[in-house]
């Protein structure tokens, strides 16, 4: 006996039945007189009452499709004869049956129960079900025709060999394991998915045998898989360039002419073009029907961003006031293959202007870097005007990146008598980015780690402090976690150290302040520093931590792009950990997750001074 007719025929009849009742009614489809359709409004009565004596999968698969319980319901206007009643009660322990073999069950006994009220009103119908024991698969026999099958000897041998034990064992409907119609399916799909993306696209079932053994209880299944040729990547043809050049595409490849098509290979080279920001929309497929000899045409088509995009831009943020700022991008400055970047911004606390310089990536996906920025920090009651200069290489593999450079600051800041304290710095810095992420712009799951270790040397003027060496390490964590019942748990922690002498003296831009958004919401942006006895302004520290746990959850299924969150926040600065006293932030916010990241609104207290405040932010994952 063949599963594979049985279940069609099942499924076939149920969906022919289907297809009649939406053409008339019962009667005219078991060969009566033709009604007329009812209108849209009609009121609908049950021709009879019936009673599914069964569990679980079983009730719900004879309730959708048994035509029993299908047309159970008819129009008012309508009647059910008693020979109408007889065939539909008739055929459905058969039916039944059949559709019970689609969950694996192929020794069912079905019976069908009538009874008639006192006043032969109604008929009353109950369906016994006892669908025996599931059976299991039993022998499993996966066999391979085509240039998958190689011989011994041939170069591609070693690969064809591993390609076959992995589908194997990615074949999930193992020995002992339960057998149904739809684990059946998607084990077929599964499989030839997987032979298609490894460098056989044309890949086919020659035939599928599931052999039932109803005494054994078991399926014995019997499949061949017919390859077809093994296809190697070809030329490029590229389509869509209008301003960049053909090699701006080709030296991200990441493939050898000639080596086996993967589907890896195409995903992954289409990632690469997204990442270099030429490009709005960038599609990588294959050409199977232009092959030759095997060889088949790699297909790029892609559409440029624009060479030249300005952004404006005011607003109020709590860390700054209200701000305006405007940006400009270049894609390909001077013809050249470069990316410019500069933007200005003019806020009531922090005014910058800066400028970045990067190559197109190479090969490997490392760019060349360098960039220029001016700073005036007016928070805290003080005046910081940095200068900053950028030399270094970015790596992005996926989703890492590495990031060397060597960074040069100069700090002038003005004291209570108008003195300019002037300080500066050089070092040289390896940075590590690390996302495993569901989404990137709206995580639920998953984490991103952030590594900056830097060394160098520290001169300034300012009296009783010293030039001298310094190094500096910083780590940031962010965890993302769903939660039962529809609630989600993020988590984050920010943990520094400067490692230098006390009179080491070091440009303000360096040293740490707490506070803010994106540290310790209940208090104003950079407020978390160190109080001297003198009076003089808060200063940054040498060591910090900060950390967070939130909690939330979508406030209604209608609306489950707005979310409600409570957390907590704490953390400080200091110069020494012995002593370094946290604070503590709580409160309630709300979330929007737009398709530019979660906006986010957060009403907080500061747990020392038993004030509240308004956050609001963008949050993107590192």
């Amino acid at each position: 006996m063949r599963v594979v007719l049985r279940a069609i025929a099942a499924l076939g009849l149920s969906l022919l039945l289907s297809a009649c009742s939406t053409l008339g009614s019962l009667p005219e489809v078991l060969g009566g007189k033709p009604r007329p359709a009812a209108a849209a409004t009609t009121r609908l009565k049950a021709a009879y009452r019936l009673d599914i004596r069964a569990s679980g999968e079983v009730q719900e698969l004879l309730s959708r499709h048994l035509d029993l319980a299908r047309f159970q319901q008819i129009a008012e206007s309508d009647s059910l004869s008693p020979v109408e009643l007889d065939r539909l009660a008739a055929v459905a322990p058969e039916q039944a049956r059949s559709l019970l073999e689609t969950l694996g069950y192929f020794d069912a006994h079905v019976e069908v129960q009538r009874q008639v009220n006192a006043d032969r009103t109604q008929q009353d119908l109950t369906l016994i079900v006892d669908p025996g024991p599931r059976s299991v698969v039993g022998d499993l026999d996966l066999q391979f025709e085509g240039e998958i099958d190689a011989e011994a000897g041939r170069p591609d041998a070693p690969r064809s060999l591993a390609l076959q034990a992995e589908l194997r064992q990615l074949w999930p409907l193992q020995k002992g394991r339960a057998f149904t119609q739809a684990a059946w399916s998607s084990a077929k799909s599964t499989v030839l998915a997987r032979a298609r993306a490894q460098g056989y696209p044309l890949a086919r079932w020659a035939s599928t045998d599931a052999e039932v053994d109803t005494e054994a209880r078991q399926v014995n299944l019997r499949l061949h898989l017919d390859s077809g040729p093994l296809f190697r990547l070809g030329s490029l043809q590229i389509e869509g360039l209008q301003h960049q050049s053909e090699d701006s595409v080709r030296r991200l490849a990441g493939y050898a002419t000639g080596e086996p098509y993967t589907e890896q290979a195409l995903l992954d080279f289409q990632e690469r073009l997204l990442r270099t920001q030429l490009f709005d929309g960038v599609s990588v497929d294959i050409q199977p029907e232009a092959a030759q000899a095997a060889a088949v045409p790699v297909r790029v088509r892609v559409k440029e961003a624009p060479r030249q995009q300005a952004t404006t831009g005011i607003g109020y943020s709590a860390m700054n006031g209200y701000n305006a700022s405007v940006e400009h991008l270049h894609r390909l400055p001077a013809g050249l293959p470069l990316r410019a970047r500069s933007k200005v911004q003019l806020g009531q606390l922090l005014r910058t202007a800066e400028f970045e310089l990067s190559s197109h990536p190479q090969p490997d996906m490392q760019r060349n870097l360098g960039s220029l920025q001016w700073e005036q920090d007016l928070n805290n009651d003080k005046n910081i005007r940095t200068l900053s200069a950028r030399v270094g290489r970015l790596r992005e593999a996926g989703h890492d990146e590495r990031l060397v450079f060597a960074e040069m600051l100069r700090s002038i800041e003005a004291d209570d008598e108008g003195a300019s304290l002037r300080s500066g710095a050089w070092s040289g810095n390896v940075q590590w980015t690390r996302r495993r992420l569901d989404s990137l712009l709206l995580p639920t799951s998953g984490y991103t780690a952030q590594l900056l270790l830097g060394a160098g040397r520290a001169d300034n003027n300012a009296p009783r402090q010293d030039s001298g060496a310094f190094g500096r390490v910083r780590l940031k964590i962010e965890y993302f976690k769903p939660l039962p019942s529809g609630w989600y748990l993020s988590a984050r922690t920010d943990l520094a150290q400067i490692i230098a002498c006390d009179k080491v003296g070091l440009p303000a831009k360096m040293l740490y302040l707490a506070g803010g958004d994106d540290s310790v919401r209940g208090y104003a942006y950079q407020s978390l520093g160190i109080d001297k006895d003198d009076g003089s302004p808060l200063s940054g520290g040498r060591k910090l931590w900060t950390g967070s746990l939130e909690v939330a959850r979508p406030v209604m299924d209608s609306l489950p792009m707005l979310w409600g969150a409570a957390f907590i926040d704490a953390g400080n600065v200091s110069d020494r950990w012995q002593s370094l006293r946290p604070v503590v932030g709580y409160g309630v916010g709300a979330r929007l997750r737009s398709p530019v990241g979660a906006l986010r609104l957060d009403l907080a207290r500061a747990h020392e001074t038993g004030k509240w405040r308004l956050h609001f932010s963008v949050g993107i994952a590192l």
